[in-house]
């Protein structure tokens, strides 16, 4: 059973070159690969991939611009196997990646959601850690070394005091990710929704700790840009409303409230306000301290 690994792409040609020659370099062989090109202004990417003659591997244009939320539903909606993962166009699989996932997929076949170990690099590929990275770990994320099977109102408090899932390298049962759907209106945090939609429903997460993946941060990238603005904040906050609807109609007190309070995302706010104070920009002093201490 191959691993269906889907890349929507928009960005930098050479970043995806490096992330489809991780998919190359898979010491597991049992793959297939799509590429959905959501128009991007270079012609050589189609030249690029007019080079690979690999029965694996596919290369889609899409005819204009549908954006990031309609590409992937547009990965999901072209899944054939049992099992998919969206891969963003600028991260790395570290050579053992479809190996742990197909092996936690056949030793857990009921989980809805794989999470692998993970590694953050940065613009050179050197491996970085952040401290809102070393927080969800050491203090929402799982607290053990072994394969966990997680599920329910614990699940959702956890995600929820702080989101520690990497998006790119979640590997989906696509009948599950399928029963759902991407939110509209909330491109910066769609990935917790869609995986809180898929918790809720009574799916349920296993966490490899098993290193596979690295996952790419840049310092310019839309989610560091919409801090400034104050999207971002905008964005945690419009959908901290719609999930504590959601676990209080659940009768999930705790993750209600989880979402209330989403302590690490004040928290990040808090440490960003030094930087906004210097900035002199009153929309990101506001929406910083707003975050931080409002409602």
């Amino acid at each position: 059973m191959p691993l269906d690994i889907f890349v929507p792409y928009w960005g930098d040609p050479s970043l995806l070159k490096e992330t489809v020659a991780s998919v190359f370099a898979q010491t597991n062989e049992d793959w297939l690969l799509t590429v959905i090109d959501d128009c991007y202004p270079d012609p050589s990417v189609k030249e690029y991939f007019a080079t690979i003659d690999d029965e694996r591997v596919s290369y889609q244009r899409n005819e204009s611009n549908k954006g990031i939320t309609e590409n992937y539903r547009t990965c999901v909606s072209q899944a054939t196997q049992d099992l998919m993962v969206i891969l963003g166009c600028d991260d790395v699989l570290l050579p053992n990646y479809v190996d742990v996932v197909l092996q936690a997929h056949r030793d857990f076949p009921d989980a809805s959601v794989i999470q692998p170990g993970v590694q953050v690099i940065d613009e050179t590929g050197q491996v970085v850690r952040s401290l809102g990275d070393s927080v969800k770990r050491k203090f929402v994320g799982p607290k053990t070394n072994a394969t966990t099977v997680l599920a329910g109102e614990s699940l959702a408090v956890s995600l929820l005091g702080g989101n520690w899932l990497y998006w790119p390298s979640l590997a989906f049962r696509t009948d599950a990710i399928r029963k759902v759907s991407f939110r509209d209106g909330l491109p910066i945090v769609q990935d917790l929704a869609l995986v809180m939609d898929i918790v809720l429903q009574g799916g349920s997460l296993v966490h490899v700790p098993t290193l596979a993946f690295s996952y790419r941060r840049h310092s310019a990238s839309a989610s560091a840009a919409t801090l400034t603005d104050g999207t971002r904040f905008a964005g945690d906050r419009e959908y901290a409303r719609i999930a504590e609807d959601l676990c209080r109609a659940k009768g999930w007190k705790k993750a209600a409230v989880a979402a209330r309070v989403r302590w690490t995302s004040r928290l990040h706010a808090v440490t960003l306000m030094p930087g906004a104070l210097l900035s002199r920009n009153p929309k990101a002093v506001k929406a910083t301290f707003r975050h931080a201490f409002g409602h």
